[in-house]
């Protein structure tokens, strides 16, 4: 949505000021067929976005805690990198790590001045693995071309906050599993992990205190 411009598309339409001819330079977003897709966070989602992208012919990087076995970068067509070349290589980013310590607004203007003025930023993870306020600074100086954001510093935001007021930021309400068939895998997940745990077996998946 934030690479075509679909929501100021919406709003021109729904606001009356559709002409019916643009100018050959006026409106443009950008194709994601082709370029270069960063992905922070290869676990069970981030290899997921992997594969959804290959379908766009995207050339796929990736950064992660603990390097992928070469057998399954293979099979995602996916390339290891570091943190520093996966902003500076990168036509979109996309940040599906876990929040941690050492995530804690790793996500900063030094490491956002890095990006291509011409990028995006996609952040669907923890809203604190991304430093808000160098996020801003870098939409409004243009050192970075837009951003989705599901998740945030503090939430939930009010229509206050300078994310609202940016067209090249496209924001939701930490609604990225909403979903009616997302919904309803989590609530078989939560019934089995039940089942399992009053038969004395493992859970699926387990929280770790």
């Amino acid at each position: 949505a934030v690479f075509r411009r679909i929501l100021e598309g919406n709003d021109i339409v729904r606001k009356n000021k559709w002409r019916v001819i643009f100018g050959p330079y006026e409106f443009l977003g950008s194709d994601l067929y082709g370029k270069t897709l960063g992905i922070f966070g290869m676990g069970r989602i981030g290899k997921a976005v992997a594969k959804r992208a290959s379908g766009f012919e995207m050339k796929i990087l990736y950064h992660n805690r603990k390097r992928l076995a070469v057998q399954e970068e293979r099979k995602l067509d996916v390339k290891y990198v570091s943190l520093d070349e996966l902003f500076r290589k990168s036509d979109v980013i996309t940040i599906h790590s876990p929040y941690t310590r050492n995530t804690h607004g790793i996500v900063n203007l030094k490491l956002l001045k890095k990006m291509k003025k011409t990028a995006f930023l996609i952040n669907t993870a923890r809203g604190k693995i991304v430093n808000e306020k160098d996020l801003i600074y870098a939409l409004k100086k243009g050192i970075v071309a837009g951003a989705g954001l599901d998740v945030f510093w503090k939430e939930p935001i009010s229509g206050r906050h300078p994310f609202s007021k940016m067209k090249n930021v496209v924001i939701m309400p930490h609604s990225g599993s909403s979903t009616v068939e997302t919904r309803a895998e989590m609530a078989q997940i939560t019934v089995k992990n039940l089942v399992f745990a009053l038969l004395g077996k493992k859970p699926i998946y387990q929280v770790r205190i």
